[in-house]
């Protein structure tokens, strides 16, 4: 199975100075108004759910669309959404019953044929930056009658119901949605939990309750409005002063410090799933040698970058699996232990490598945002204090960041990552399968046939076993190096509650927000 993944989604929308009332609606000001009003820096690339992979566009879809399974308020096992049920009938085949009476929100029926054209349309128009590539392991999709949806899988895949569970399984309109090609304008047709009221493309998007949805989800709040601003200050000065009732995505981690104490707000924090690694190309010198790999993993120090760069806002990260998902083990912390510049320097002389070994790091400040810039440069100081390594930091802009971590261009060079799902095979195959998503010259038979193990059982101890072993080699050759993890930050004001179950992990829970 070779899937394509989304990274961190950049940040970067024009912010026009309105006030709320433009949404529209006797919702009056933040602090007042019936609305609960949340502020992000983050951004709508798409309103079509064929074309949107990013994490400010699914904010928006995950809200107005139902899905076969969803993951949950808190949880990491997918439940059903639309479906009643569903269950693997055999390693390749995946069948589940839809609700009854299910409907959009402009009162068409929401039947096994929307499904089956949400999806045959999804994987046909295969927009660049669309989802589709998380159904590359789909073969077909098959519906029967009004209620039966089967999956027919190319591989056998125990992640599959996770995949549904993303926003790659929304379900559309087959009424509405042209099949072989993105919908114009910003009209919104979902059966989920709320409609998209009102949008104005980079300044604010509207929500109220769907009247018809028929699902899990409980609403605290009955209407919420996404405001977008295009930096972190302006997102500041408007929690400040309350025109927000909450601001999430993306903060430094000088504000939140300097949040922490303003009166009348509260920082509220939960795990994250953002991750940070630095890549090695095992094409390019001189990280083409292991030893040479193993000698910057013997030497980076986790917890300083947590302190020093990011203020206690990250947590170290052992392994390339997320902290708190079931199946990491820290491999990097089992292999390596603490930094020792001793540890390295024999590994190298054990290997013939003269020191002090030339290397370029490069970083996107335009995607990964102004602390990259702090990472970057402590990285180059921790390995040039060893002694060891004479370090070239070069940055690039996002645009061509993209094209060179895949053409073999970097030698090494950071990189962010937001997983699709919470399940290991998620923070692994993109990358150490035959056909990576970007740019390692790494190939590992060994660990190849542990993913398609892993991937192709259901036997949780099968699985634990070979993602256990694939995270084992992967610290042994060490061409990614897991630096830390995020954690998910709201500022809110007093009086809004919620917000600690609204920071999931899988996506931010505006349904949970009330005041």
């Amino acid at each position: 199975m070779s899937r394509t993944k989304r990274v961190v989604a950049a940040t970067t929308v024009a912010f026009l100075a309105i006030g709320v009332s433009a949404c529209g609606g006797d919702k009056g000001s933040a602090s007042g108004g019936k609305a609960v009003v949340v502020g992000t820096t983050e951004t709508v690339s798409s309103l079509d759910p064929a074309g949107a992979y990013d994490y400010g566009s699914w904010e928006v879809l995950d809200t107005v669309f139902q899905k076969v399974m969803r993951f949950p308020t808190g949880g990491t096992t997918p439940e059903p959404d639309a479906a009643k049920s569903c269950s693997f009938t055999d390693p390749k085949t995946y069948s589940c019953t839809l609700n009854s009476g299910l409907t959009f929100s402009n009162g068409d029926k929401l039947t096994a044929n929307d499904v089956k054209f949400s999806f045959d349309r999804m994987v046909g128009i295969a927009a660049p930056n669309g989802p589709s590539s998380l159904l590359a392991n789909l073969d077909k999709t098959e519906a029967k009658g009004d209620d039966q949806v089967i999956f027919h899988l190319k591989n056998p895949d125990a992640t599959f119901p996770q995949v549904l569970a993303t926003d790659a399984g929304l379900i559309v309109d087959s009424k509405v949605y042209p099949k072989d090609k993105l919908l114009d304008g910003t009209k919104v047709v979902g059966s989920g939990p709320y409609t998209l009221d009102k949008y104005a493309a980079k300044q604010s998007a509207d929500f109220v309750a769907n009247k018809g949805y028929k699902g899990p989800v409980k609403l605290q709040n009955q209407q919420f409005i996404i405001q977008y601003f295009s930096d972190a200050s302006t997102l500041k000065q408007a929690i400040q002063g309350g025109d927000v009732n909450v601001a999430f995505r993306t903060f430094s981690p000088t504000d939140v410090k300097s949040l922490q104490s303003a009166s009348g707000l509260q920082v509220v924090q939960g795990t994250g799933t953002e991750k940070r690694y630095v890549v090695f190309d095992a094409k390019v010198k001189p990280v083409d040698q292991k030893p040479v790999r193993q000698a910057i993993a013997q030497v980076i120090d986790r917890e300083a970058i947590a302190k020093q760069v990011y203020n206690g806002t990250v947590e170290p990260l052992y392994s390339m699996v997320g902290n708190g998902i079931q199946g990491q083990v820290p491999a990097f912390k089992d292999k390596y232990g603490a930094p020792d510049k001793d540890k390295a320097a024999k590994i190298l002389k054990d290997a013939g490598i003269s020191t002090p070994v030339s290397l370029q790091y490069f970083f996107t400040p335009s995607h990964y945002g102004p602390a990259s810039s702090d990472e970057a440069t402590n990285i180059k100081r921790q390995l040039e204090a060893s002694g060891l390594f004479k370090v070239n930091v070069q940055s690039t802009e996002w645009t061509q960041y993209q094209k060179d971590e895949k053409a073999d261009n970097y030698a090494s060079y950071m990189m962010g990552w937001f997983p699709d799902f919470p399940d290991p095979d998620d923070d692994l195959g993109p990358f150490l399968t035959k056909q990576p998503f970007l740019g390692t010259g790494y190939q590992n038979s060994q660990i190849q046939d542990d993913l398609a193990k892993e991937e192709g059982s259901t036997d949780q101890n099968t699985r634990n076993q070979a993602l256990a072993d694939i995270q084992k080699t992967e610290a042994e050759d060490a061409p990614i190096i897991p630096v830390w993890q995020g954690k998910q930050t709201a500022i809110v004001h007093t009086g809004v509650k919620g917000a600690d179950k609204a920071l999931d992990p899988s996506m931010f829970r505006f349904y949970e927000l009330s005041k």
